[in-house]
Formats: C-alpha cells, sequence, structure tokens
C-alpha cells in the first residue's frame, strides 16, 4: 500500500501541489529568490530607522502608556 502524502490544508497550496506533481516539478515555488537586493536593503534600512523615528515624535506620557501596555501583555501570555 502507498504511503499517503499529507495534504495542505490550504487550497491555493493544494492546487500549486497538484500542479508540480502534474508537470514533474520536484521543488515548490518560492518567492525568496526572485527579490530585488536593492529593493531588500531599502527596506530594511526603513525598518531599521522606524521604531527610533515614531518613539521621537511621541511624548514621554505616550511612550510609557505603550511601554506599560506592551509590558503587562508580556506578563500574562502564561
Amino acid at each position: 500500500m502507498p504511503k499517503r502524502s499529507s495534504k495542505p490544508k490550504d487550497i491555493n497550496q493544494l492546487a500549486a501541489a497538484i500542479l508540480a506533481e502534474a508537470i514533474g516539478d520536484p521543488e515548490p515555488l518560492t518567492a525568496e529568490g526572485n527579490k530585488n537586493p536593492a529593493a531588500v536593503a531599502l527596506g530594511r534600512l526603513g525598518g531599521l530607522k522606524g521604531g527610533k523615528a515614531r518613539a521621537k515624535t511621541m511624548s514621554a506620557n505616550k511612550r510609557s502608556e505603550i511601554a506599560t501596555k506592551a509590558a503587562l501583555v508580556r506578563w500574562t501570555k502564561k
């Protein structure tokens, strides 16, 4: 008896798996190889600046409120 392969739960993943099997493509399609390295670097640069720039525009009270809320969420996750 042949082994059953686990089917993806998402209908799009299932369709991609069926197509890959039908055309004989052994590897699933990934988007990681298609990224422009310059765009990735630019996106990372903006991400690195984001938090500091946001904190700079906030008042000390607002930053404190956000930090308190985050701490409560962290400690109540048990």
